[in-house]
């Protein structure tokens, strides 16, 4: 249980920080919040034939919707890592990187699968700011176990 515990508070610490970096970096380029979260809640609600309402409260459900995703793939990267390391926490350049691609994994692995992106296709500026706020999510979630661990 002390496990499942510590992977949660460490990928809410993560998410936390991605979602930081990822603000500082709209604040820095001037650039819009990605709707990538709310066209995948679009997509699975019509795949699953919810309805999410009309309009600007279908609007509002799927941003909602889409962050709450997020906090989601955060949680369960970090979770995941917890219990595949539970034994032996690896050092931190390799638990840094390890969460890095589990928490890049989580998000742009479904995205891609939906057909909302596709990675191959990115600027050189889009995988600086996928590549960017994920990296300060491994940082920070790796800094919460190690806090934690003592």
């Amino acid at each position: 249980m002390r496990t499942i515990v510590k992977g949660l508070i460490a990928g809410a610490a993560g998410t936390s920080a991605l979602n930081v970096a990822s603000y500082l970096d709209m604040v820095v380029r001037g650039r819009a919040a990605s709707s990538t979260p709310e066209q995948a809640v679009d997509r699975l609600a019509r795949r699953a034939d919810v309805n999410l309402g009309e309009g600007e409260q279908a609007e509002n459900r799927k941003q909602a919707l889409g962050a709450l995703l997020g906090y989601g793939t955060g949680a369960g990267a970090a979770l995941g890592y917890a219990l595949l390391t539970a034994r032996r926490r690896p050092p931190w350049p390799v638990g840094v990187v390890a969460l890095t691609a589990l928490a890049m994994l989580g998000s742009n692995g479904p995205l891609t699968a939906l057909g909302v992106t596709d990675p191959r296709e990115w600027s050189p500026s889009s995988w600086v700011s996928d590549v960017i706020p994920h990296l300060a999510y491994g940082i920070t979630a790796y800094a919460a176990y190690a806090v934690m661990d003592g």
